[in-house]
């Protein structure tokens, strides 16, 4: 099997939620199994050619979409899942812009910046985290937004479930972007 650009699938469960990025592989054991309930996507994203069966003298096909969705119950409510977080999703969700004097950076000059500060016992949460630049970060140091005079200019939230396979950030092809796109909810910065 030759390598895709983007030879990652969207797994969803029947239902349409997001439940992980799969590889091109898995998904076409899905598909050979019959647990695809439903796919999405313009188009396949791997057309897989198997062995010749001899009665139809024809080689077996799989096309292997870019979105599938399984038959079945989900085994875990997504939606009681928190997303795991990460600094380049944390990034990703305030759009790279320090959240005190609300200019844009490049990720290397970003910090992942506590409201209350981890000596005080905030934690690291998606509610307890924004960007801030380093001279903004700096100046601020260990006090709340409010005891160093300087009024957050967004505030932070947990992505949703979509945002979240958005955030990750992986190269993905632009109709499974569309896709995920379509279902954030209002308000996203993602948008």
């Amino acid at each position: 099997m030759h390598r895709h650009r983007h030879s990652h699938v969207l797994q969803l469960d029947i239902q349409g939620t997001p439940q992980a990025w799969i590889s091109l592989e898995q998904a076409a054991t899905r598909v050979a199994a019959g647990s695809v309930a439903w796919v999405g996507g313009d188009g396949p994203l791997a057309t897989l050619r198997g062995g010749f069966n001899a009665r139809r003298g024809r080689q077996s096909v799989l096309d292997v979409h870019p979105i599938i969705a399984l038959h079945g119950k989900p085994r875990v409510n997504l939606f009681g899942v928190v997303p795991a977080l990460a600094r380049h999703k944390l990034l990703r969700r305030d759009r790279h812009t320090c959240a005190y004097c609300g200019q844009r950076f490049a990720e290397q000059d970003l910090q992942c910046e506590h409201i209350l500060p981890a000596s005080r016992g905030g934690p690291w949460s998606w509610m307890n985290l924004v960007c801030a630049c380093g001279p903004c970060n700096g100046r601020k140091a260990d006090r709340t937004p409010e005891e160093a005079g300087m009024p957050l200019l967004y505030l932070p939230y947990v992505p949703s479930r979509w945002e979240d396979f958005l955030l990750e950030g992986r190269t993905i092809r632009a109709d499974v972007h569309e896709w995920l796109a379509a279902r954030l909810p209002k308000g996203s910065r993602l948008c």
